[in-house]
């Protein structure tokens, strides 16, 4: 979840009028020029692509000044209608090329070779240097980062996993459907209304917890233990104070005495902190055989079981899957559940699906999972509208050809997902929720990279998309779900997207509370 959140940013593009048409949430991203010159005989050098890349610290400057942090995405995509459908940029000391087109993507992915690269998060790196903590998958490189993601695939990405993942996630669910009912009756209205966003945050942190340690942490009681809301509070700010700190070297940040550094390694510290906590009590538990046969080890417990990593590079992966496991999957459900309350007639087909499949299934979810396709369809809509992170990134290994420029070795390139996926040339009716454009006929290739793609993608993507389908089930077998208000609401940059304003919404049960 957290593959391909990162990218170090984008230079100053047109005057500020240019940006408006894109400061709607709902407003469609113009397609790139359609005036493409004809392709000539040779690709052009790489000195010729266009952009801003010339004075890197002057475009930071700028940059920082527009408001960039936490207007990146529309930024971009602005320059994309700009420069077209490729363009170069330097902010700071960091280079590189965006690129807009599937076509492009698919060059660049196939392309990547065994070793792939991405842009790694510097103030993440810079932590992790401070404090003499070793690297995660997410952060290693080469051929230690092979070896590690090959383990780890097997417990946490193969397509066998799902039955074992699915009662994990499904009774978190179940006990969401609980809670709200709760809720609902204890309203004295009949129905749950409010921001949703914390309570998401719970379950999903409950969700993945369940999963990567076999073990409930109690997130979806009325009481919430100060230690864990300390932790929910830490990965918010993790994620906050990573957005200002991208442009800098880790070098530099690890001198830095600045109070957004400050705030970043004390969030780091309690992320940490809480994760060594569960990591102890399952080993210790496995140490003393306090669990019987029948209960889940979880991805932590099956690691260790099999004895083929070093308990301090399982924890340093865990603990990153944990972190970038929360923030990005309830962000997606809230978005998720506005899009359903906004378009009443998706939700019903949906609705209809969810009961055939479980009429059909009798209940067993792994069947309705894999019975669903339409709900499968409105999670990657909803990640098409609302993208998690802004742009997936790789460093090229030899050259390559992108709209006809030669992009040497080492170039650091960036597909633009939010921009993608708001272009009406590649997804017409752009601004439009409609999933069903998911099962129409024809491939569509490298249009749906939320979770990237190639031996980078995201490590927790199995678990990710199965939660989210199965919370979402969970809710339109009991849920009507409703929006009080029709207030516009907008996104910003905190390393990922999440809504500029609060995401007001109704949960009215279909049977009663």
């Amino acid at each position: 979840m957290l593959a391909r959140l990162a990218r170090p940013g984008a230079p100053r593009g047109c005057p500020r009028a240019a940006a408006a048409p894109c400061r709607r949430l709902g407003g469609a991203v113009p397609a790139v020029p359609a005036a493409v010159p004809a392709v000539p005989a040779a690709p052009r050098p790489f000195e010729q692509v266009p952009g801003e890349w010339r004075a890197g610290w002057l475009n930071l400057l700028r940059f920082w000044r527009e408001g960039g942090l936490s207007h990146l995405h529309l930024i971009m995509a602005r320059n994309f209608r700009r420069f077209g459908p490729i363009y170069r940029e330097k902010l700071g000391v960091y280079e590189s090329v965006n690129i807009l087109s599937p076509g492009d993507a698919a060059a660049l992915f196939r392309a990547e070779g065994t070793l792939p690269e991405r842009f790694r998060v510097p103030p993440w790196v810079a932590y992790r240097d401070l404090r003499h903590r070793p690297y995660g998958v997410l952060l290693k490189t080469g051929e230690a980062w092979r070896s590690e993601r090959l383990l780890l695939n097997k417990e946490a990405l193969a397509p066998e996993l799902v039955p074992g993942f699915v009662p994990l996630l499904s009774a978190v669910g179940q006990d969401f459907v609980r809670r709200a009912r709760a809720q609902a009756r204890q309203s004295g209205r009949g129905c749950w209304t409010g921001d949703f966003s914390q309570e998401l945050f719970r379950f999903a942190l409950e969700s993945v917890c369940h999963v990567l340690y076999g073990q409930r942490l109690g997130l979806l009681q009325d009481f919430v233990q100060p230690e864990l809301q300390r932790f929910i509070e830490a990965v918010s700010r993790m994620f906050h104070t990573t957005a200002p700190l991208l442009h800098l070297p880790p070098a530099l940040l690890r001198r830095s005495h600045g109070r957004t550094w400050r705030e970043h390694v004390r969030a780091w510290d309690a992320i940490f902190g809480q994760a060594d906590k569960c990591i102890q009590s399952v080993y210790r538990d496995l140490r003393l055989r306090r669990r019987s046969p029948q209960e889940p080890l979880g991805i932590l417990g099956n690691l260790i079981v099999r004895d083929k990593m070093a308990l301090d590079d399982i924890r340093a992966s865990v603990t990153e899957m944990m972190a970038g496991g929360v923030d990005t999957t309830s962000i997606t459900l809230q978005w998720a559940m506005l899009e359903l309350a906004r378009a009443p007639g998706v939700q019903e087909q949906l609705r209809a699906e969810v009961l055939a499949a479980k009429r059909e299934a009798g209940g067993d979810r792994e069947r309705m999972v894999r019975n669903t396709p339409l709900l499968r369809a409105a999670i990657k809509e909803t990640l098409r509208l609302h993208p998690v992170a802004v742009t997936l990134q790789r460093f090229t290994t030899h050259e390559v050809i992108l709209q006809d420029y030669r992009i040497p070795p080492g170039t650091l390139v960036q597909v633009g997902l939010f921009a993608m996926g708001r272009d009406p040339a590649v997804f017409p009716r752009a601004e439009q929720f409609r999933p069903q454009r998911w099962l129409g006929a024809g491939p569509k290739p490298f249009q749906g990279l939320a979770f990237g793609f190639g031996p980078r993608q995201c490590l927790g993507r199995r678990i990710a998309e199965l939660e989210m389908q199965l919370f979402l089930m969970h809710i339109l077998e009991n849920f009507k779900i409703e929006t009080m208000r029709a207030v516009e609401v907008g996104t910003k940059f905190e390393l990922i997207l999440v809504p500029d304003r609060p995401i007001e919404l109704t949960l009215r049960p279909l049977e009663g509370p």
